[in-house]
């Protein structure tokens, strides 16, 4: 996914076979055991996760 052009990206993260859910005062992301790119995406959100919190 780090070389992934554009319109591969978008494609492979709008046709996700996953659901994100709330609970608990915390996000999920919930994706199908059986999706090809899930632990890429687990990664990348892992990632934006770890991001610092912009300064207001």
């Amino acid at each position: 996914m780090a070389t992934a052009e554009p319109k591969k990206l978008r494609y492979r993260v709008l046709h996700a076979a996953a659901r994100i859910t709330r609970g608990a005062r915390r996000l999920r992301l919930r994706i199908a055991a059986t999706w090809p790119w899930r632990h890429e995406l687990t990664t990348a959100f892992h990632r934006l996760a770890a991001l610092p919190r912009p300064a207001t």
